[in-house]
């Protein structure tokens, strides 16, 4: 019999994540003992990762790359936003099943608003890659209510499916990979691939960006260099995903634990820690 709950965060590469350290912080803050892993899994392997943590009394999850839409097929029940943007960042463990929820939208919005100081309403939006984060923030740009969604990937088809499933909430298009310069500058650019964790240059074309441009990349530290650089160097405004990274865990650990932490500080103490820097 397990001995007591367990929590963690599934992913590949997974060693780097922040993870157990962020909800270490939110346990202390609200006096909840945290157990809190981290657990490398494949596309290959995470279900039967998933059936033994449950088995040692894992009691929720976070799910991140490459598994967001993979976790959704181990669930029993989704929440309604899971269910529109088919992927899932978050596991509850309910009777023998889990629930999937997603909260990388949510949590987006909330770092976008107030450490950027951006609102999407009514702007001009890129989004760059067309995976499972991707997908939170396609509908939720939607729902915050942006003007225009292009969404442009390696894959076209890929990036084609999930501007159709968007298009009866923004108007959305497509833009094939090469033929982004032909595009003129967005209001917002956000890099939702993983060519940062993998040291691949996205080669992207300088007038995506302008001055008024807010360029965010969902990934933080190293893995967002390139991409915040370039913006910057072309005259936009940059941030990195830090943020989105703790407010995401803030409305995961509230699922789990009834309790909704002050992110602030916790933001605070990572952003000191790290090199890259979310700033204007």
């Amino acid at each position: 019999m397990p001995l007591a709950f367990r929590y963690a965060v599934f992913g590949q590469p997974i060693a780097h994540s922040l993870s157990p350290r962020i909800h270490a912080m939110f346990g202390a803050q609200l006096g909840i003992d945290i157990d809190y892993r981290a657990i490398e899994a494949s596309y290959d392997d995470f279900a039967a990762s998933l059936v033994q943590f449950a088995e040692d009394g894992g009691r929720g999850a976070n799910v991140t790359l490459p598994l967001k839409q993979e976790a959704l097929a181990v669930c029993g029940g989704v929440s309604e936003r899971a269910r529109r943007c088919a992927s899932v960042n978050t596991l509850i463990r309910e009777g023998d099943m889990w629930r999937g929820d997603s909260t990388d939208g949510v949590g987006w919005l909330r770092d976008l608003r107030t450490r950027c100081a951006f609102d999407p309403a009514g702007r001009s939006c890129l989004l760059i890659g067309a995976g499972g984060a991707a997908r939170a923030i396609a509908f939720a740009l939607a729902d915050a209510g942006a003007k225009s969604l292009s969404i442009t990937n390696r894959t076209f088809a890929r990036g084609d499916v999930l501007a159709q499933a968007v298009d009866t909430l923004v108007r959305s298009n497509t833009i094939a990979w090469d033929e982004l310069d032909s595009a003129d500058a967005f209001d917002l650019v956000i890099n939702a691939t993983a060519a940062g964790h993998a040291r691949v240059a996205l080669d992207l074309p300088d007038t995506l960006v302008s001055p008024a441009t807010l360029a965010y990349d969902l990934s933080y530290g190293e893995a967002a260099g390139a991409f915040l650089l370039w913006a910057r160097t072309r005259g936009a405004r940059a941030c990195d995903g830090l943020g989105m990274l703790v407010e995401q865990a803030a409305e995961s650990f509230a699922i789990w634990h009834g309790a909704k932490p002050d992110t602030a500080p916790v933001y605070d103490a990572l952003r000191a820690r790290t090199t890259a820097r979310d700033g204007d």
